[in-house]
């Protein structure tokens, strides 16, 4: 029983939610095998080696790979999907838009959103916004599984010293092209990254008090900065900082929630953080149900106060 966990990475380094995928993979039983698919992409393959608990690089280069189009992927991992029992994505947008694929190739069911490993067959994963746990058993011959990510500690980066395995990149599908990406830049840390996170909701009331409310504090603390689904749809902040469901799930070591009043699809993107620090003029605001610290106070007094004094 052998897994293949589908490397994300930038042809130069590994994604840390690689990591997480690969102590998922490890929790399957059996060997654990990485494939890094891409173009140029020596350095990475070259650092999933060192990943603690691999024992095989699968490193697949063609230019067909160079954009991690999802057809291409998903055609590079059918390539050797008969060598292994379970094939692990990280549940992110490039993870979620391969295995798909993968698994109606396959005629499998896909497996989605893992939080837990009960067996090499049975799984756990959140549903109804993580108000309850769903226990998936499969029988199919190969499983198909999207890593939440935030269910996993990361395995080590380095220590390990896997061998490396040419693979024969695939050829180009002609299903999809490249036309182009724009990339938000930032000095702060990536919210699925950061060890801390400052968010805010509809309550900050336009982006530029959410700017001169939140940006001092995340500054000051060297954190993400997040929002909540209705100041994203506000306008306030942009669409790449939503916290929720259907925006980044996270689990940092510390999350800061500033007039969100925690609706059931925010609280399901936040709700595993270490501790949970929630600001809120509404003392039966839903977000106190999960904080570990709560200050029922007014955010645009608390938030510059709490900047002062750290």
């Amino acid at each position: 029983m052998t897994a293949l966990v589908i490397a994300e990475h930038d042809h130069a380094s590994i994604k840390p939610a690689t990591l997480n995928t690969v102590t998922a993979a490890l929790a399957c039983g059996g060997d654990v095998h990485v494939l890094v698919a891409g173009a140029n992409a020596a350095e990475a393959a070259k650092a999933a080696a060192q990943i603690a608990g691999v024992s095989k690089v699968i490193a697949a280069d063609s230019a067909s790979l160079a954009e991690n189009l999802a057809e291409n992927v998903a055609a590079q991992v059918l390539a050797i999907a008969g060598n292994y029992s379970h094939i692990l994505f990280p549940s992110t947008a490039n993870g979620k838009n391969v295995a798909p694929r993968v698994a109606a190739k396959l005629d499998v069911a896909q497996i989605s959103d893992i939080t837990k490993v009960d067996s090499p067959d049975t799984f756990e994963r959140p549903i109804y916004a993580g108000n309850a746990i769903a226990t998936v058993q499969s029988a199919d011959p190969v499983k198909v599984i999207t890593v939440r990510t935030t269910g996993f500690d990361a395995a080590a980066a380095t220590g390990g010293s896997a061998a490396i395995e040419t693979a024969e990149g695939v050829a180009d599908s002609g299903k999809s092209s490249f036309v182009g990406r724009e990339v938000t830049k930032s000095e702060r840390p990536e919210l699925t990254a950061a060890k801390i996170i400052v968010s805010g909701g509809r309550a900050l009331g336009s982006a530029e008090k959410f700017t001169e409310v939140m940006a001092p504090l995340a500054d000051k603390l060297n954190a993400g900065l997040g929002a909540s689904r209705a100041a994203v749809d506000a306008g306030y902040a942009p669409n790449d900082w939503q916290v929720g469901q259907t925006g980044k799930i996270v689990a940092p070591q510390l999350y800061i929630a500033a007039g969100i009043s925690g609706a059931i699809q925010h609280l399901a993107g936040m709700k595993d953080s270490k501790v949970i620090v929630a600001i809120n003029k509404d003392e039966e605001a839903p977000i106190f149900s999960v904080a570990d610290y709560g200050l029922v106070a007014d955010l645009f007094v608390a938030v510059p106060e709490l900047g002062k004094a750290l």
